[in-house]
């Protein structure tokens, strides 16, 4: 129900409200006369209760939804529009020309086809021979910025024509109908519907995806050791319709090359990774290849380039031990002959006091800034134990690997006194849950041999051959152990790498090598004491090697971006635009200690040369501790400055590589869906490609846009709100001054 007061003024109410209101108004009237003839002063009572009415009436207006209605007619020609999507995804190589157009090839890109079709003669059709104005645009054009992401937006160009025309007749909207950025593309058809203007929409492209192989992701860390392998694992996704066996091909810009076969199946995402040795230190850029497949119609997505770089380190290993069994004789030995260990050994001996001698200290560091030069810590068969470790030498070293990122190594033996860590913060660390039943961990008789499991097979701490094809050949052939610790299961969020190949729990196959995280740091859990038989006919090939590799996975975190007196360390190592880094720092005052004043500022130079600085907070619970966060908004190279506030010297830089997401994707499929989604709501159609001399024959019945008409709700103005009020205060005042309560 409405009606209109006046020309502009117009009311909407349901039939209760109206009903409630003209009862309203009639009731509220015969008091105000009822109360004007009972008074004695018939001017100022007249002039309140006329008011009180004025209110009530307002009042009851409000409750009828007024509107001012303006309408508009346009004195120009009506207008068509005809929006072309320009953007990454109109590349994909997957349109059908009609057969009526003379092209020389009969499948093109969806670009071409929007070129092929949109001719002269439809341009003068849609025209219809001068009577509507025609208006061109390209949407969703990739940024000349190109810092910025690139991508579909198909709701805005819409809603910008709407503002910019009033005579809107139709509009046409060629697309593959992906969107990628800004509102839903229902918004701009319903926007579009409230205007009388109707869309069509002609989708382009196929609605199946192309038969094609695309490497996805390549997840690369940021820097490796000179002269040891690192892990590089790549996804690559097949929507081929057959098994692919390929080789996929590891490149540096020196030409030296690196390959691994893999099978990928069909329709599916197979996650995989290769080896690469890092020769020189220094920058190195790399290029992971697969090759074209028979059948495959996109060659630009079978490629990605990263960056590498390779370090020379002095990772520094603290060792812990109870007596000097021969897992301890031979630890110490393989890592002092590791280049790249500076190796400090401490020995309780329960008869000979002290270990002593090359790589030995006499006493456990005492101070927080003297642990928190080592990057890992190795603990043996020790515990907190009269003539061990106290409680607060296990707080400190828990301390190190949550505020600190250091690493801790679990090699508990047969004397059990690694039980005794369970009531401390160490205990908290440890990864496994421990049997309390069996102190002294338990004896086989014959050798067993240790089982990788899945997240074994893929892991670079177990990877003891060149090659991860041959790697289970190797630990097959290693030999078996006689010890292991009584291990009930992991903890969540454990990684379990090795189990016991004979043993089972209750919670499954008894855990060996477990890995997982505690604060910033990496905790490992080696639950037997025979690695060193490992070297049996092979020598230190393999013990060695596996050992380097803990001390180097245990230490990568930490050493990102290491200076005097200042360590920076970030996660995830390579963020994609849009994504949160979390920084960390710590940082030490001149004497070595950690920094209890100050702060700490990270100033990150984006891609396009801008830059930024981030404040870190300092964690007050934790030693030299400080973190913050930055907000990747560009692909690229970031690079980073950490310095302590104030300070002079020299800051500690690194680089983080922001991995460039590519919103348009080529080669998906068409989304004909959105299209005629949007098509339905706007009162238009959706033309399929073979009709397009339909899209003639609907824009030539349609009539003469409609005037456009504004609507203003009063109900909802703050005008409207302030008058109510004013008058209700005039009257409350009047009251009060007429003598009445």
């Amino acid at each position: 129900m409405s009606f209109t007061l006046f020309q502009h003024l117009h009311f909407s109410p349901t039939p209760l409200t109206l009903g409630i209101g003209i009862i309203t108004l009639v009731a509220i009237g015969a008091l105000c006369v009822l109360a004007w003839g009972r008074s004695p002063h018939k001017g100022r009572t007249g002039f309140l209760e006329a008011l009180r009415f004025l209110i009530a009436l307002v009042a009851v207006l409000l409750l009828w939804k007024p509107e001012w209605r303006t309408v508009l007619h346009p004195e120009s020609k009506p207008s068509v529009a005809i929006l072309t999507d320009a953007s990454g995804s109109m590349t994909t190589l997957d349109a059908e020309v009609p057969a009526d157009i003379d092209i020389s090839r009969p499948i093109v890109t969806r670009t071409d086809w929007v070129e092929a079709v949109v001719t002269d003669e439809l341009r003068a059709s849609l025209a219809g021979d001068g009577s509507n104005e025609l208006i061109e645009r390209d949407i969703a054009l990739p940024p000349e910025d190109k810092g910025q992401l690139a991508g579909t937006d198909l709701s805005e160009p819409i809603l910008k024509l709407l503002e910019e025309q009033d005579n809107l007749r139709a509009v046409v909207l060629f697309s593959d109908g992906d969107f990628n950025l800004g509102q839903p593309p229902v918004v701009a058809a319903q926007k579009l519907l409230q205007r009388g203007v109707p869309l069509f929409t002609i989708p382009t492209g196929s609605g199946t995806r192309l038969p094609d192989l695309d490497l996805l992701s390549v997840t690369a860390p940021t820097y490796g050791i000179v002269g040891e392998n690192v892990q590089i694992p790549f996804t690559i996704r097949s929507s081929l319709e057959r098994e692919v066996r390929t080789v996929v091909r590891l490149r540096d810009k020196d030409g030296r090359e690196r390959t691994k076969e893999v099978v990928l199946p069909p329709g599916e995402s197979t996650y995989e990774s290769i080896l690469w040795k890092i020769e020189n230190e220094g920058s190195n850029t790399l290029e992971l290849t697969v090759p074209l497949a028979d059948g495959e119609r996109i060659e630009t997505n079978n490629s990605r380039r990263f960056t590498l770089s390779g370090r020379p380190e002095s990772i520094k290993v603290l060792v812990i031990e109870s007596e000097p069994r021969w897992e301890y004789r031979y630890l110490r030995n393989a890592l002092s002959r590791d280049p790249g260990v500076d190796l400090s050994c401490m020995l309780f001996h329960p008869t000979l006091g002290m270990g002593d001698g090359p790589d030995y200290i006499q006493e456990f560091p005492s101070e927080p800034e003297e642990l928190a030069r080592y990057d890992v810590v190795m603990i043996g068969d020790v515990g907190n134990n009269p003539g061990q470790l106290t409680e607060e030498q296990c707080d400190m070293i828990a301390g190190l690997v949550e505020n600190q990122a250091s690493g801790v190594v679990f090699l508990p033996g047969p004397k059990g006194n690694q039980r005794s860590l369970i009531e401390t913060k160490l205990g908290e660390l440890m990864p496994v849950v421990l049997d309390a039943d069996q102190t002294g961990g338990i004896i086989d008789t014959i050798a067993s041999p240790l089982e990788l499991t899945g997240e074994g097979r893929g892991s670079l701490l177990t990877l003891l051959a060149d090659t991860e094809e041959g790697n289970p050949d190797v630990w097959r052939s290693l030999p078996g152990f006689y010890w292991h610790s009584a291990v009930l299961k992991a903890k969540g969020g454990a990684e379990v790498l090795a189990v016991h190949a004979n043993r089972r729990t209750n919670f499954g196959p008894t855990p060996i090598i477990v890995t997982g995280t505690a604060g910033n740091g990496k905790v490992l859990y080696m639950g037997i004491d025979s690695a060193w038989r490992w070297r049996r006919g092979v020598e230190d090939k393999y013990h060695y090697r596996f050992w380097g590799q803990v001390a180097r996975w245990m230490s990568y975190q930490r050493n990102m971006a290491a200076g005097q007196r200042i360590r920076l360390y970030y996660s995830p190592e390579r963020p994609n635009p849009g994504d949160t880094v979390t920084l960390n720092a710590n940082a030490f005052d001149p004497n070595g200690a950690p920094l209890e004043e100050g702060r700490v500022v990270v100033d990150a130079t984006l891609p396009d040369g801008s830059s930024q600085r981030v404040s870190l907070e300092k964690n007050e619970s934790a030693w030299g501790s400080f973190s913050g966060r930055l907000r990747i908004t560009q692909p690229g190279e970031w690079k980073l400055a950490a310095k302590i506030g104030g300070d002079e010297g020299e800051a500690v830089e690194t680089t983080l590589l922001a991995q460039g997401v590519e919103l348009e994707k080529v080669g998906q499929p068409a989304r004909p869906e959105v299209l005629e989604e949007m098509a339905r709501i706007a009162r238009g159609r959706m033309i399929e490609p073979a009709q397009l001399a339909d899209l003639i024959r609907e824009i030539e019945a349609l009539p003469e846009p409609r005037p456009i008409e504004n609507r203003l709700p009063l109900w909802t103005q703050w005008v409207t709100i302030a008058v109510v009020v004013l008058l209700l205060s005039i009257f409350w005042t009047g009251r009060k001054l007429n003598g009445t309560f």
